[in-house]
């Protein structure tokens, strides 16, 4: 509820503030631009570029869980046909190494999600460093006063300058870095 009401008076705030902005940049000449990181942070060659790489490292692991969970349907499919002609003995030994499979597919299953996720935070990090710096050489390079990124509902195309910004990160964009 308070973070509700924090990010209201966030809106309301900034709603207020941009007329006041844009009357300054009026009246003093102030050069503003408003970016959409959201969006550099989908087609921007560096983020495609670790998404795929993160793919590709996990890839095996993937093959090794679904190859886990294929022998694991296997097993329990052999177990149920041949349930009713084994001892009781051997049926409930055979229940515990499926429930012990099942325990460990669920187990490489967990540590491959977290994994997984830890790769795709440290790689997001990365590139958003590197997109918020090119932002702000961005502006530095055109004289801009001002460059807003979050809290915007409406910028026209004259203050968007999401696309000049998305072109220098493609012209500046080493593969494999």
């Amino acid at each position: 509820m308070l973070k509700q009401k924090m990010i209201l008076l966030a809106a309301l705030a900034m709603g207020a503030a941009i007329p006041t902005v844009a009357a300054a940049q009026a009246a003093d000449g102030l050069k503003i631009g408003v970016v959409n990181v959201g969006r550099l942070l989908q087609e921007s060659p560096q983020i495609v570029d670790a998404r795929q790489r993160i793919q590709d490292e996990f890839a095996p692991r993937q093959r090794e869980i679904v190859a886990m969970q294929t022998a694991l349907e296997a097993k329990a499919a052999e177990v149920q046909k041949n349930v009713e002609v084994m001892g009781a003995e051997e049926r409930e030994n055979a229940q515990r190494d499926l429930r012990n499979d099942e325990r460990a597919l669920v187990r490489a299953q967990n540590e491959f999600r977290e994994d997984l996720d830890l790769r795709n935070n440290e790689s997001l990090g990365a590139v958003q460093n590197e997109v918020l710096g090119e932002i702000r050489a961005f502006g530095e390079g055109s004289d801009f006063d001002l460059i807003m990124v979050d809290g915007i509902v409406y910028a026209s195309g004259r203050v968007d300058i999401t696309q000049q910004v998305l072109d220098r990160l493609k012209a500046n964009y080493k593969p494999g870095s």
